[in-house]
């Protein structure tokens, strides 16, 4: 095969799978980063397939537009997805500071709060708190046999499933992981951990854009993922980088998050920004994605993560709470999940 009609080929093969519509999304499974790893070798294609445990109809309805090609003997399909979990959700930042895991893990609870089943993979390699932000400190993390091999059981707090490599890794010790070890520990937290039946698994991201965040990225079947930002410019634009990398591989963004958005004066009520204001408003502009949420600056947020109560469980009638309730509800009406509020 040339290279000219390779390249026919390959547009050929796209343009059908864009004809593939996710009905949740409304939007191409190409352009939402759901086919990945497309070869074409002589007369056959190889693609994976990046779906949600809910979304196997999807394998038959590519299956179904690839036959079409009149010029392919056969198609192999590989459908990557973590068994169990319907939806997958990164939680992304541009840079380490503007609490991008206290975020995720108040985004949990408010999902939690909402009757979803909910997991929390904590894959910031490099600062691996969620453990102590949901109470946690080193734990014995159980390793079960299942039809597909050795698993990882995640730990079970606060009406959250948890792994994390801060529960692994020894105390006060560097998290010094190169290369292919680093590598290798991703991908084994991604694939080797037993869920059970999840609504939502969020993946607490590290912050910017190296060979980790890109490992995490290729290897899970993230459907999308939130921003964090703070509304300072610095902050906006490293955000812009982190857009540039998930724009790179189809991962769409589902929407912005502004942390510390403003002060609330406990006298009057009113409004102090005290880092600036409109950064992620602005980013929300740019990408025509929804601002999620703009979250005060409250010491009870800072307390509930030393502490291990998240602020959107253990005051939810606080101002910031109410803010994670609306990310929440926002999800549930992106993704039309029903969940049940636990009695």
């Amino acid at each position: 095969m040339v290279q000219s009609e390779f390249s026919s080929y390959q547009q050929e093969v796209v343009g059908l799978l864009k004809q593939v519509i996710e009905p949740i999304l409304k939007n191409d499974i190409v352009s939402l980063g759901m086919v990945r790893n497309l070869r074409i070798v002589s007369d056959y294609v190889y693609l994976r397939l990046y779906i949600g445990s809910h979304q196997q109809e999807l394998k038959t309805e590519v299956e179904v537009k690839l036959s079409a090609l009149t010029w392919c003997k056969k198609t192999y399909i590989q459908i990557c997805t973590i068994p169990g979990v319907k939806i997958t959700l990164g939680v992304s930042s541009g840079k380490g500071g503007v609490g991008k895991s206290t975020t995720a893990v108040n985004i949990a609870a408010a999902l939690s709060l909402q009757g979803a089943k909910v997991g929390l993979l904590d894959a910031d390699v490099y600062g691996p708190n969620v453990p102590q932000m949901l109470g946690l400190g080193q734990a014995d993390v159980e390793v079960i046999q299942t039809p597909t091999g050795e698993k990882f059981l995640p730990l079970e707090v606060q009406g959250i499933k948890l792994m994390s490599v801060g529960l692994l890794a020894e105390k006060n010790r560097p998290l010094a992981w190169r290369g292919p070890v680093l590598h290798k520990i991703i991908t084994q937290f991604i694939n080797d951990v037993e869920w059970g039946e999840l609504d939502y698994l969020l993946i607490d991201l590290p912050p910017g854009t190296g060979d980790a965040q890109i490992t995490i990225i290729q290897e899970s079947p993230i459907c999308g993922v939130i921003l964090v930002t703070t509304p300072q410019q610095v902050a906006v634009a490293d955000v812009r980088r982190n857009i540039y990398m998930f724009r790179q591989v189809g991962v769409p963004v589902l929407g912005i998050v502004e942390n510390m958005s403003y002060l609330i004066c406990g006298d009057c009520g009113s409004r102090t920004y005290i880092f600036g204001s409109g950064g992620g408003e602005q980013l929300a502009a740019e990408l025509q994605t929804p601002l999620l949420g703009q979250i005060p600056i409250d010491s009870r947020i800072c307390s509930g993560g030393d502490s291990g109560n998240p602020i959107a469980r253990s005051e939810q009638a606080s101002p910031a709470s109410e803010v994670f309730r609306k990310i929440a509800i926002a999800l549930h009406t992106t993704f039309k999940t029903t969940t049940k509020k636990p009695s």
